[in-house]
């Protein structure tokens, strides 16, 4: 069955709330990075402006921002990202009573049916029974790499399987990757695997320690930083498998963003935490499904700034669909708990999720 998207319910700006409604105020930034008092913060849905009589919408929107009016248009930007004298939207209310409105129901079906694929429900756990959720998962995948921008954001566990490893390729291969977000750990281990067959140490088939395998993955950083990077390590060692090396035959783009934690780390990687952020929205802003696996702060990471929606070039509003998949049941509800239609939760080990994914995909 193909693969049909939510048709978007836009508001009735005909209604006498939004037509009797006065326009937005927008004050001046007292400073840089510095928010006037009132301000208005941004969420994960569709928010209004009403601008010299017209409705305008945020575009590219995520949480905890703030609206700017520049140049005609509505720009979400982080704090830290203002400048003194930026036209920022002031006020609290949501309901058009100052000029703002949050459409947060703009992809509800009136009726539950076949297609209403994105239902929201609480509280999914281990007892969850999953089956349907792959059935839409594999529909959305095949309708988005024909159609959309798929991006994923990956923990190190897939690194310590050589299954997982190979499979996660497979779905490069097919199409099925356009970006990932990851920490050096991925990457390190992923590279170590193609390098020295082993992750952390572990045999990537076996999973059992070797000797002195804790300086495996010191010693492959080592190694590509003395090749000048990740690109010329692939060449010079005839490195052949591997997400990473798959993603660099496919030219798919990753970000690896650093953390405090990190050993090395790679040349690749971002130790400024912003420049980090920037990287991973830049791949965020034109997303339209993000699938996190099995890496929780990376994952409320990603969460903090992808919004419910998209709009495409063609000046389309279209849902986003963000799925969280983890062995703990924590991790998959506090991502789902963002908002009715934002976060589906799958409860399961990564591994086992990638191997059925590509089963599903007939890879």
């Amino acid at each position: 069955m193909e693969f049909r998207l939510r048709e978007y319910n836009a508001p009735d700006f005909s209604e006498p709330k939004f037509a009797d409604a006065p326009d937005a105020l927008f004050v001046p930034a007292p400073k840089d990075r510095t928010a006037p008092d009132n301000y208005h913060a941004m969420s994960i849905f569709p928010e209004y402006f009403k601008v010299g009589g017209q409705w305008l919408l945020a575009e590219e929107s995520r949480m905890d921002c703030v609206a700017v009016l520049e140049d005609g248009r509505i720009d979400v930007r982080e704090f830290r990202r203002i400048k003194a004298g930026d036209r920022i939207a002031v006020g609290r209310s949501e309901n058009c009573e100052e000029g703002i409105y949050l459409h947060s129901g703009g992809f509800d079906e009136k009726s539950g049916s076949a297609s209403d694929v994105f239902a929201f429900r609480k509280g999914r756990s281990r007892e969850t029974a999953f089956s349907r959720d792959y059935d839409e998962l594999y529909q959305l995948l095949r309708h988005e790499r024909d159609h959309g921008k798929i991006v994923w954001v990956m923990g190190p566990a897939f690194t310590f399987d050589h299954n997982a490893r190979e499979n996660f390729s497979k779905l490069i291969a097919a199409g099925y990757v356009d970006a990932i977000l990851a920490g050096n750990a991925l990457a390190t281990h992923d590279l170590e695997g193609a390098y020295l067959g082993t992750a952390l140490g572990q045999n990537i088939y076996t999973q059992e320690s070797q000797p002195l395998g804790h300086y495996n993955h010191l010693d492959t950083i080592n190694r590509i930083r003395y090749h000048g990077g990740i690109p010329q390590f692939i060449k010079a060692e005839g490195i052949d498998n591997g997400i990473i090396y798959s993603c660099e035959k496919y030219g798919v783009p990753y970000v690896l963003a650093g953390s405090i934690r990190d050993d090395g780390p790679l040349p690749e990687v971002f130790g400024d935490v912003y420049e980090a952020q920037n990287a991973m929205r830049a791949q965020i802003k034109d997303a339209t499904t993000v699938l996190c696996l099995a890496t929780m702060l990376h994952s409320i990471a990603t969460g903090n700034m992808t919004p419910s929606y998209r709009v495409l070039p063609d000046g389309t509003v279209r849902q986003v669909y963000f799925y969280c998949v983890d062995i703990s049941e924590f991790t998959v509800n506090k991502l789902s708990d963002r908002g009715s239609l934002s976060a589906r939760g799958i409860v399961t080990n990564v591994q086992d999720f990638v191997a059925k994914l590509c089963e599903g995909l007939g890879l």
